[in-house]
């Protein structure tokens, strides 16, 4: 890779969870990789008084935490000549005359502000970079999800933003988009010949989105409690897996393009309101069970968790596209916490042969189907009938597959190396505009509002299962099964 144009990145929350988990480690591989110039600078940023040498300290054991056998002495020194820190009360404007000083005389080259910090001080962040004059016009800013927690809340915070970045300089990220197999998804789609004829109402019969994990709420109790399944991934991850697998080809690889196309689909989406709520969405919370054997706790019994708390930890819906290429084909999108497995997967089932003419057909949940698997192993894998060996025509299942990792017997960008990678570059493509977040939010506003008009309160599941039994009613309504249930 070639190495990028000389920037300044700020980190702020930099001591936060993500960075150090996340971003430090995805900024040593590309430095590591010798993609990142030497006179480039990334600065943490928090309130917590840190001199750099601390900082440093702290950097280093989180990139020998999280990086594990990669991390190499030499390497880090190289990464540690890069990092600095610079004590900033987000809400105090006095402290950003410290930033100011930190990037005085380097206004000229590409300056990349990451929030990673609650949305609600997005405004306020803005508001000081801007009286410092710490905008340039060659400045981008990173805004994590979750951006607000409805329309209006996102409108606001996006309106402060763009009162300060231009719409090409704001970079609203979903680490999922950044994901080898997300790409492999689009390349697989319009890259081929063989699957477009195929990809449409008549010849899929329904689709499926699986973002399972093992994990409980972790650290993030506070957080999540207000929050809720929905909200931290149905709205952001799942409608963008979504979107790729329903949009339309676009004319070209262009980011607006690209995001034009999605646009249409978001827009597209049948609305999910009054009694309809309580007939296509499934929500749960998950009590006391086991994963992998070992026991864990219940929602309720986790730390910064309110004893009655109805937050849902687990979503299910029946989603519907008004379109011609989608009409009458439902979409299943499923996502929870301690579940059984730690599995993120797409499954395009197709339709059966019209006229089969074999004897003993198999049964009907052979039909083909295509798994595309983000996580834990990157794959894709075709399911196809086959003769079994023998006397007779007897079908039986058989798999196509492609494992990417052995494939190319290369290490995969990491999401966050690439998506970080694409803002000094300036590339848009996988990030989502402000439309788009716009229409994620109006479709999801009303299943709110339908849960709290009905009162309806989560199923409870068990940790470690498969999550409520009302998810597979809801997908066995219609005569199918989750992948992996039947």
């Amino acid at each position: 890779m070639a190495v990028l144009p000389p920037f300044d990145m700020v980190l702020f929350g930099g001591t936060g969870d993500l960075v150090t988990r996340k971003l430090l480690p995805a900024l040593y591989r590309r430095c590591a990789a010798g993609q990142v110039p030497s006179d480039a600078r990334i600065i943490g940023v928090a309130r917590t008084a840190l001199s750099r040498a601390k900082y440093l300290e702290r950097a280093e054991v989180a990139c020998r935490e999280f990086l594990g056998g990669e991390f190499d002495p030499q390497h880090w020194a190289t990464f540690a000549s890069l990092l600095d820190y610079v004590k900033v009360d987000a809400a105090a404007t006095a402290d950003y005359a410290d930033l100011a000083a930190a990037l005085a005389g380097r206004e000229s080259r590409v300056r990349v502000f990451f929030f990673s910090t609650s949305s609600d001080l997005f405004a306020v962040i803005c508001d000081n970079l801007a009286r410092q004059n710490l905008v340039t016009p060659e400045s981008r800013v990173v805004l994590e999800k979750p951006l607000g927690h409805d329309t209006v809340s996102a409108d606001r915070i996006n309106a402060a933003v763009a009162s300060v970045f231009r719409e090409r300089q704001i970079y609203r990220i979903d680490h999922y988009l950044g994901k080898e197999a997300v790409q492999n998804l689009m390349a697989l789609r319009f890259g081929n010949a063989l699957f477009e004829p195929l990809w449409r109402r008549g010849l899929v019969r329904h689709v499926q989105i699986t973002v399972a994990e093992e994990l409980g709420v972790e650290r993030r109790g506070s957080f999540y409690d207000k929050t809720g399944a929905l909200r931290d991934m149905v709205q952001n991850h799942l409608l963008q897996l979504l979107c790729i697998l329903a949009m339309e080809p676009p004319a070209t690889s262009d980011p607006d393009a690209v995001r034009d196309e999605k646009l249409k689909v978001l827009r597209a989406l049948r609305p999910i309101h009054g009694e309809a709520v309580l007939q296509k969405t499934v929500r749960g919370q998950y009590k006391a069970g086991a994963v992998r054997g070992v026991p864990v706790p219940g929602y309720l019994e986790e730390a910064d968790i309110a004893p009655d708390s109805t937050t849902e930890t687990f979503v299910a819906l029946k989603v519907e596209i008004d379109s011609w290429r989608w009409a009458g084909v439902p979409f299943y999108l499923r996502t929870g916490k301690r579940l059984q497995d730690r599995l993120t997967e797409v499954v395009v089932t197709f339709a059966e042969v019209p006229h089969p003419i074999f004897e003993h057909p198999p049964a009907a949940h052979t039909a083909n189907e295509l798994v595309i698997r983000l996580q834990p192993d990157e794959c894709i894998t075709m399911t196809i009938l086959a003769k079994n060996p023998g006397e007779g025509m007897r079908l039986k299942p058989v798999s196509l597959a492609l494992d990417l990792g052995e494939t190319f017997k290369e290490r995969s960008l990491d999401a966050y190396e690439r998506l970080l990678m694409d803002t000094v570059k300036g590339n848009l493509t996988l990030f989502m505009r402000r439309d788009e977040l716009d229409a994620a939010w109006r479709w999801i506003d009303p299943i709110i509002a339908g849960w709290e008009q009905c009162d309806d309160r989560p199923k409870i599941y068990t940790a470690g299962t498969w999550g409520p039994a009302a998810s597979s009613a809801l997908i066995g309504r219609d005569g199918f099964g989750w992948r992996g249930e039947e």
